[in-house]
């Protein structure tokens, strides 16, 4: 049975997805930016793809690794979004749009691998 904190990354992880697309989009018609973008669009959408990949693994090992991975997507994903702020491609309104709801999926997704890890024992 999945529990509420996992659904609720499940949808969070997903709604984040649609707007790094919607990001990405921007970034390349309005800014001309195609190198980080992309990067950031692979990362971005990639932690909701690897949520979804855990709730079905084959093992408890094997969710927790899921997670991981995009724990991992979650970081390089705000790596991404510094540098394209830090390089003048988002400005402060629309990094700080985006950004905290990419620290808070980070949170949630390490929160449950330490709970998971916890009850591993």
């Amino acid at each position: 049975m999945e529990s509420v904190k996992e659904s609720i990354i499940k949808v969070k992880s997903f709604q984040f997805a649609v707007r790094v697309v919607k990001l990405y989009k921007y970034l390349v018609e309005s800014k001309k930016e195609y190198v980080m973008a992309k990067q950031f669009l692979k990362s971005g959408t990639s932690i909701g793809a690897n949520v979804r990949e855990a709730h079905n693994a084959e093992s408890m090992a094997d969710f927790i690794h899921k997670l991981a991975i995009a724990q991992k997507e979650c970081d390089e994903t705000l790596y991404w979004l510094e540098l394209l702020k830090e390089s003048d491609y988002l400005n402060e309104l629309e990094f700080n749009s985006i950004y905290p709801e990419a620290v808070e999926i980070l949170k949630i997704v390490k929160s449950i691998i330490i709970t998971m890890k916890k009850k591993k024992i």
